[in-house]
């Protein structure tokens, strides 16, 4: 009789975990799913901000390359990630390069950093970080406009000197009250046009320096 009993109250404990994790599995999955649709809407978002449609008439989640491994270390990566390409008319006019700024006051800041063809760049985004609210967190664009002085922004304007926050003799902005973080994504954003520059044909579609034919004589 008890042992009888026993059993019944296994099949039981059993069919109910069984169900559970059915549960558990179809929430998951379902969840997933929303999460993934949330991501994707977030970073179409914030790829929209930068490249504006009137100035693409691609799927700027659709057309990606992968960072070259050897440029990992220069944008503050630590894992493979993509970089989305603006194209016109079927020529590429900008790349959205991810980035981290690793120094930030309360660690790494996740970036995503557009510059055109010409090296200009067409815009900066902040998408992470863990900054002071009514401080540091000033370099994301709901908290104020600072990251929007960076657009037309290049190698020479300003000269590489001047890619630094005003208190360290430079061009950019600091917040008062906190130098660290904005000083920590001018040198990140700098180090991306540097590798757009560095990759520029690979990135653009460019024949290398010197391949172009002899003109006719």
């Amino acid at each position: 009789m008890l042992g009888r009993a026993i059993s019944k109250n296994s099949l039981v404990l059993a069919l109910f975990a069984l169900c559970t994790a059915g549960v558990l599995a179809t929430t998951y999955q379902l969840t997933k799913e929303r999460v993934a649709k949330s991501e994707r809407t977030a970073a179409a978002k914030a790829l929209l901000e930068i490249v504006p449609q009137t100035m693409h008439d691609n799927d700027l989640l659709v057309d990606i390359i992968p960072v070259p491994e050897a440029a990992w270390s220069m944008l503050g990566l630590a894992q493979p990630a993509n970089i989305n390409i603006a194209k016109l008319h079927g020529e590429i006019t900008t790349v959205i390069v991810p980035a981290t700024a690793p120094d930030g006051y309360s660690g790494a800041i996740g970036l995503i950093v557009g510059v055109n063809r010409d090296g200009s760049l067409a815009g900066v985004r902040v998408l992470t970080h863990g900054e002071t609210p009514g401080l540091g967190d000033k370099v994301d664009l709901r908290k104020s406009g600072w990251v929007l002085g960076f657009i037309g922004k290049s190698l020479s304007n300003p000269t590489i000197d001047s890619w630094a926050v005003k208190k360290d003799g430079g061009e950019f902005d600091q917040f008062t009250g906190a130098t660290i973080t904005p000083r920590a994504v001018v040198k990140q954003v700098r180090k991306v046009l540097e590798f757009a520059e560095h990759y520029q044909s690979q990135l653009f579609n460019l024949p290398p320096a010197g391949d172009e034919e002899a003109p006719d004589e």
